[in-house]
């Protein structure tokens, strides 16, 4: 079962100094279709205009990823970190048993462009913790990459939760192969470009939902630059 969900399709909350895509019910958006798939349970695309941010807000049982696009995400937190998130890291947190944090962009004349992901867990009240790594864009040219994991295998960040999650630039004749197992679920979020995805074209901000399938082929990308979600059928 393959299922193409177009960009447009997306909810969406203009708040002035923050714009946000909604790829799953959040927030004043809520459509019973689309309540998530498996065990991811948000993707927010997000524009935050500058010098604006989220104030101190508490997480409680959820794996939360940071995906920087363009600008930079300043990121404070009750366990004392205080970090700047630029595109090409990937950042996690785990809420665990309660955490406070903010994120703001304390640039002046840029906008900073992110997704805020979440993962629900397979453990809960863990002791909450934060991780961040810079993964290369060579890592990602032309295949797909390990950046999220349980294990933290291949220098992703590791996670509390089933699931892996991959990043991947394609253009051209580059091209991936994936293994999927039927038993699972899976989800492809092109960020940005076009890519075909077993025979399906996605544009900027289109979602393939993916079950009962055993491949991923990935072809034609044209400045693509492409999430893939390997998740729990729960």
């Amino acid at each position: 079962m393959q299922l193409l969900r177009k960009s447009q399709e997306r909810g969406y909350a203009d708040h002035g100094w923050l714009k946000s895509f909604h790829s799953f019910s959040f927030a004043g958006y809520q459509d019973p279709r689309f309540m998530g798939w498996g065990n991811l349970k948000v993707i927010n695309e997000d524009r935050v205009a500058p010098g604006m941010g989220f104030g101190k807000h508490g997480h409680r049982n959820m794996e939360i990823i940071s995906y920087v696009l363009s600008g930079e995400l300043a990121h404070e937190d009750s366990m004392g970190n205080i970090k700047g998130i630029p595109p090409g890291d990937i950042q996690r947190m785990s809420a665990g048993t309660g955490v406070v944090h903010s994120e703001f962009n304390h640039a002046k004349d840029q906008t900073t462009h992110f997704l805020q992901i979440w993962i629900e867990p397979n453990t809960l009240e863990v002791t909450p913790s934060y991780e961040q790594k810079s993964i290369p864009l060579t890592n990602k040219e032309g295949k797909l990459c390990l950046v999220a994991s349980p294990d933290g295998q291949d220098y992703s960040v590791m996670i509390h939760a089933d699931a892996k999650l991959y990043s991947g630039l394609f253009d051209g004749d580059q091209s991936a192969k994936f293994v999927l197992d039927p038993k699972r679920k899976a989800y492809v979020h092109l960020i940005r470009g076009s890519l075909d995805v077993n025979g399906q074209t996605l544009s900027d901000g289109d979602a393939l939902f993916i079950q009962d399938e055993t491949q991923l082929e990935i072809t034609n990308g044209k400045n693509a630059e492409v999430l893939v979600f390997d998740l729990s059928a729960a």
